[in-house]
């Protein structure tokens, strides 16, 4: 990669790690998992940099990264680290504004408790705010598919009777 490349991978990172890491920790729902998420895609990213034509779809790029590395993740479900138990003051000085957010918000449990696919699909629709058609996509599902996942999960939010769920997500009845 020559300086320019990498000064303009650099800029990228530096302009949407904020975004990108909410959205990986809304995929996986733990701060340093979704750290761990955002680095390996974002490593993919560089790698692939050259190959990125179009460089207003690097962030496309990376997001779709991210779901497919959450999505192996996922399938996998060993994780190569094993987490030890954190003192009370240690995790209360390493909780931070974004976690506070969505611990308040009672919708957060409902949403870690869907299978990650559903998940996923709630992300990309109403986080992200992808089509159908683009979530399928960066999932490498069908639209189908896609559509059943995101059945299934207002489905599951509406049966946890939720009051504020649909609006939440923005799908009323």
């Amino acid at each position: 990669m020559n300086a320019t490349d990498t000064e303009a991978f650099r800029e990228f990172v530096v302009s949407r790690s904020p975004a990108l890491l909410r959205t990986a920790y809304l995929l996986v729902g733990d701060r340093d998992r979704a750290e761990d998420l955002l680095q390996t895609a974002l490593v993919k990213t560089y790698l692939a940099w050259r190959r990125i034509r179009d460089t207003g779809a690097v962030e496309a790029y990376t997001r779709r990264v991210l779901m497919t590395t959450a999505t192996s993740w996922w399938r996998r479900r060993t994780y190569l680290e094993l987490p030890g138990e954190v003192p009370d003051s240690l995790s209360q000085a390493a909780a931070d504004a974004i976690d506070e957010r969505l611990d308040r918000d009672t919708l957060w449990p409902h949403l870690l408790a869907l299978p990650a696919r559903q998940r996923a699909v709630l992300v990309c629709r109403f986080y992200e705010h992808m089509t159908l058609a683009e979530t399928a996509e960066t999932l490498g599902f069908t639209v189908g598919t896609a559509k059943s996942h995101l059945a299934r999960a207002l489905a599951t939010l509406r049966e946890d009777d939720l009051p504020h769920a649909e609006t939440a997500t923005g799908v009323h009845r």
